[in-house]
Parts: C-alpha cells; structure tokens; sequence
C-alpha cells in the first residue's frame, strides 16, 4: 500500500538556521543577513484573530525589552497574509493597548513554515505548531520548542532558557535543573585522571562527587 503521509524537514539542535527571504510587517527581510551578531527567537503561532496566539504575541510584545536587553531579535510567523497581519496588530493595539512592532512572517505559501519543521501534519496541514527557535549570531539553532496548537508557550521559561544559552557559552559551564540567573552552576566534569584528582582536592566548588560540582559565577 502506497504510504501518502506528508512529512517536511525537521531542523535539528545543532544544524544551521535554514534561509529564507520573507515579506514581514517591516518589509522584506533576508534571514542570513538579518540581525547581525544578534541572537534570534522565532516563533510561530497557528493564526492571526486567534485567542491563544493573542496572548502569546502580545506576552512578546510586552517583554520585548528583556529580549532586547539579551542582544536578541524577535521574529514572528503565522501562515496568514501580510494584510492580516497588519490588521491584527492594529486590532490589538486598538484593544490592548500592546503594540506588536517585531517582524511578523507572512508565510502564506508555507515555505518558511516547512524548513523549520513548524507543520506538523497529525496536529494541522494549513496551521503552524506554536515553535521556538533560539539561533544564535552565527544562525545555529541552539535549542527548539514544541507546543501544540491550544497549549500556550511560558515566556519565563523562553527568557530562562535564552539566558541559560547565552550564560553557558560565556562561561563554558552547564546550567543544573531550574537554573535561574544567580544559582550555581555545573562545571565540566573531568576527562583524565589528573583532572579528577585535582577536582577532588579542590575546595571552591560544592561537590556531590568529583563528576558533579557547583559553583557560583558573580554576574
């Protein structure tokens, strides 16, 4: 029996953002030369005029500096025209009071949905999933999220996670369960004997074990 099920790319942790060249509430953009040494956060919602997706965009919008304060760009899409778009965010500032004044995706032939795995065919063939990319500012993708379409996303755990990126690269460290910034965190393990010796004998960290060691990093 010939297998009909639609599937489409699925990019990994790791791998390059995918390009694309996109017609966005502020004008055209190319991803590849957008947001230069800047960490980007693209995030898809289901559609324009919608109570959750409302919620979401508007909870972006209103944490916006935060973002920007982390060197971050926020990116937005939804698979709706460029005029929906732009009536949408007239509508919820005429009603809220929020101004969503980040680049929205008019993504209305799927392509840029379809390159980052934002589809997913068992949940919606026309309606992007609720994902976050975080790619940092040489266009990796460093960490994804996933929710489904009525499961809205947590933005402290979007800013937390963000932070927790950005913390490890600086530091070359790894962040334990719940990290928040100001905790401790995990330092590398050691790799030889010489090195587990002298984590064993070293007093700065509080250690569970010579595997597994904290510190805290003034900030």
């Amino acid at each position: 029996m010939e297998n009909t099920e639609k599937t489409y790319s699925m990019p990994r942790i790791g791998d390059m953002a995918p390009d694309f060249n996109a017609q966005t509430t502020i004008g055209n953009i190319k991803f590849s030369d957008y947001a230069k040494d800047k960490w980007v956060v693209m995030f898809s919602h289901p559609a324009d005029f919608t109570p959750v997706c409302t919620t979401e965009m508007s909870g972006f919008a209103q944490r916006q500096a935060e973002f920007t304060e982390l060197n971050t760009e926020l990116i937005g899409l939804s698979i709706d025209s460029i005029h929906s778009h732009l009536a949408w965010v007239n509508n919820v500032k005429e009603k809220t009071g929020v101004y969503l004044n980040f680049p929205i995706i008019a993504d209305l032939d799927m392509k840029v949905a379809k390159a980052y795995g934002m589809l997913q065919p068992n949940e919606s063939e026309t309606a992007a999933v609720r994902a976050v990319f975080f790619i940092d500012p040489s266009k990796k993708i460093r960490l994804i999220m996933y929710y489904p379409l009525n499961v809205g996303r947590n933005m402290d755990e979007i800013l937390r996670s963000l932070k927790a990126l950005q913390f490890s690269d600086k530091h070359k460290v790894a962040m334990p369960l719940n990290w928040k910034p100001g905790d401790k965190v995990i330092v590398p393990p050691p790799k030889t004997l010489q090195e587990m010796e002298n984590r064993i004998a070293d007093t700065s960290c509080e250690k569970v074990d010579f595997y597994l060691a904290k510190k805290s990093i003034e900030v």
